[in-house]
Parts: C-alpha cells; sequence; structure tokens
C-alpha cells in the first residue's frame, strides 16, 4: 500500500483551547500513529488578517508549540515545523502565481465570508486574496495525499487539486517521456513490469480504479527505484506526462462537539473558551459561572437539561451514572446547579492536567522546543528543496 502523508497546519494567533484541542489536536495524535505526518506553524497566514499585530503573532508561536507537544504530539512520529522557516514555501507560492487565474481565488468561497465576517479589518490585501494559494503551496511542497480540514475548507482542497492539475498539465511534457517511462518500467523487473503494463491497460481502456490503485502501491513498494522514475511511472500509468506535484484528497475531520462557556461553539470570537493552560481556579470559576436552564430561578424549580450548556459539557465529561443523575436530579429540582457543575469541573481538570504538567516541562526548558523545531525544519526544509529543484526545472529556471 502507497504511503500516505499528512499535513496540516495551526494559525498562531493566541491561547490554544479546548476546542482545538477536542477538534483538531485529538485528530492528529491518532493520524501520527498511522500516517507520515507534517504539522506547521502557518505564521505567514496569521500575517493575512494579523498583519497590524505581528507581536502577537510571534508569542503565540512557541506557546502553540508547546500547547501541541503537551497534548501529545510526538516529535518522534510526526514533523513539528515554522512555516516562514521554509522559505521554499513562499518560492513555489510565487511561481505557482504565474499561472493561477485571479477568478480562481475570488471564487474562494473563504474568501468573501472572511471579509464580511472581519469588517472592522481592511482585508482588501494582496496577502488575503492569495491565502489559499500560499495553502496551495504548503501541501503541495510535501506531496501530502491526506489533508485533514473541516467541511468548510474543502473548497480549498479542491482548488489545491486544480493547481496541482493546471501546473502538471503545463510543465509535465518532459522531453523524450514516453522512453524514459518504458526505461523506468524495465528497472521494476521482467515481472513486475509485465504487472505494470496489465494494470496500466486495465485502467486506461476499463477505467478500472482498483488496477490504478494497485498500479500505485506497486510504483510506490520500488525501494531502489529514483523520485523522477517513480513519477514518470505515475504520470505514465494515468495517460499524462511526469506528475510534479501530487493532488491531494482532503480527510474530512470530525466536527468537534466542544461546546463554548454559553453553548455556542467555542470559539476565541465568542469569549466563551476554556484554555488548555487556565489555572484550575479559573476553570473551576468559569464553569461555576455558566449561564444555566432561565426557568431554575430557585434551587427547587424544575428545570430541563436540554436548555442548559452545562448538559453539553455533561455530554463530554461525564459518564452515563453522572448523566442519569442530572437528567432526574434536574427535572425533579431536587439538585442545585452549582452541585450539578462540580463534575464537569472535575473532568475538565482531569483532561487538562497531564497536559499542563506536560507544558510546565517544555515552558522551563525553551531549548527543549527550540531543538524539536529546528530539527523539523530542518527535515521539511530537505523535502523541500527536493520538491522546488523539480518544479524549477521543469519550468526552466534551472541556469546551472
Amino acid at each position: 500500500m502507497a504511503v500516505e502523508r499528512v499535513l496540516s497546519g495551526m494559525r498562531p494567533t493566541g491561547s490554544l483551547h479546548l476546542g482545538h484541542y477536542n477538534g483538531v489536536l485529538k485528530n492528529w495524535l491518532r493520524l501520527q500513529h498511522e500516517h507520515e505526518c507534517f504539522f506547521f506553524v502557518a505564521d505567514w497566514h496569521a500575517l493575512t488578517t494579523h498583519y497590524d499585530t505581528p507581536e502577537m503573532i510571534e508569542e503565540s508561536v512557541w506557546e502553540m508549540v508547546i500547547d501541541w507537544l503537551a497534548a501529545g504530539i510526538d516529535p518522534a512520529s510526526a514533523t513539528v515545523f515554522i512555516q516562514s522557516k521554509v522559505p521554499e514555501h513562499a518560492e513555489l507560492h510565487t511561481l505557482l502565481s504565474m499561472i493561477t487565474p485571479l477568478s480562481w481565488l475570488e471564487r474562494v468561497p473563504t474568501y468573501k465570508d472572511q471579509q464580511e465576517k472581519l469588517s472592522s479589518k481592511d482585508l482588501s490585501t494582496y496577502g488575503f486574496l492569495g491565502y489559499p494559494l500560499l495553502q496551495s503551496a504548503d501541501i503541495l511542497m510535501y506531496k501530502a495525499t491526506q489533508v485533514p480540514v473541516g467541511e468548510d475548507q474543502i473548497p480549498h482542497i479542491e482548488f489545491t487539486r486544480e493547481i496541482a492539475r493546471r501546473f502538471n498539465h503545463l510543465y509535465g511534457k518532459e522531453l523524450g517521456f514516453e522512453e524514459k517511462a518504458e526505461a523506468a518500467i524495465k528497472k521494476l523487473g521482467n515481472k513486475r513490469g509485465t504487472l505494470y503494463k496489465e494494470l496500466r491497460t486495465a485502467y486506461q481502456e476499463n477505467g478500472d480504479d482498483e488496477a490504478l490503485e494497485s498500479a500505485r502501491a506497486l510504483i510506490e513498494e520500488q525501494q531502489g527505484m529514483s523520485m523522477g522514475d517513480k513519477e514518470r511511472l505515475l504520470g505514465y500509468l494515468e495517460g499524462g506526462g511526469k506528475i510534479i506535484l501530487i493532488e491531494p484528497d482532503y480527510k474530512l475531520t470530525p466536527a468537534s462537539k466542544m461546546p463554548g462557556l454559553d453553548g455556542q461553539k467555542m470559539s476565541k470570537s465568542y469569549n466563551n473558551t476554556i484554555s488548555l493552560r487556565e489555572s484550575p481556579a479559573d476553570v473551576s470559576k468559569k464553569i461555576k459561572t455558566m449561564p444555566t436552564d432561565p426557568a431554575r430561578v430557585r434551587r427547587t424549580d424544575p428545570g430541563d437539561p436540554a436548555n442548559c450548556p452545562v448538559w453539553q459539557l455533561h455530554e463530554i465529561y461525564s459518564d452515563d451514572s453522572v448523566k442519569d443523575w442530572v437528567q432526574i436530579g434536574c427535572k425533579a429540582g431536587s439538585i442545585g446547579c452549582i452541585e450539578c457543575k462540580q463534575p464537569v469541573i472535575d473532568g475538565v481538570l482531569k483532561e487538562l492536567k497531564p497536559m499542563q504538567e506536560r507544558a510546565a516541562a517544555y515552558a522551563e526548558d525553551p531549548s527543549l522546543v527550540k531543538n524539536i523545531v529546528s530539527e523539523g525544519c530542518e527535515k521539511a526544509r530537505k523535502l523541500a528543496r527536493e520538491t522546488m529543484r523539480d518544479v524549477r526545472d521543469v519550468m526552466g529556471l534551472d541556469y546551472s
């Protein structure tokens, strides 16, 4: 089976909270043990909307990496790096901008949506218009096959696929391509070479998708074969030219079920968050002052958990026996709201405690975090250089 490479990033624009943990980080923790993963701090992306407060980005970069590590991101399993420390991202973004129709950028749904949501900011900038293309460069640089996203980001992945397709169409016409592809087939050996040809025929003549997947896996399994030959075989298989940039698929991230303190989605813009490094006293205070069912004015008034934001937190942090206790006690008016909130406080503190202990250890030794990021940047940059060498070559920019 072909190796899946996952790429995902987060913008450093403030403290991470339980919404980030439940919505993104838990998914990353699982993925890092299933695939080759690259997780990056998207500091250039943060500048597209926070260009006037760069000091906030600078503070948030290292704090965010500490939160990732504290949550359980393992640098031995995943590559952690900072976008701006790999300048090849900017170069690929520039080169892709030469072939990207303006209309493609203007039709990305989040472009107008974000301009309306952030109407207090002047987002009529080139950087903001072009950020989906920078995102495409981030993904295509590492030849990522899977990008975990929420539903609202699916158009960005479709856009990235279109960019890769357009680039390969324009620049994948390698001189003597068929002869080089046939030579690469011979390098597979008789048995595998014959199988490749059979699978290629099955796909091209009958549209057999299983044959396509089997042929891709066959190519990926070749240990001693150069990347150039692998890409020729992949291109020849699909009837095109050499594949320089790989079209990624999206991996739909399960929607975060983490409600905020007011029952809405947990978000900094709603001021309803619990940060991953919130002190136990503040966690307790925030939950104790949460609104409850408005029908319960006095302790003895019957209520309905369905009308109470605290119940949504019980759904995440309480077991069935506690949930039964809440349902019966609330509806009968036999338990008070503060009493009802205590199991939630206990559950949140239990989840945060190990993360906060690990975060404190990393915060006390900044050099440890910087070394992890430095190694990640080095690994990311090595791959980025390989991609850019291919890109420059096919665009006629390799003047050496």
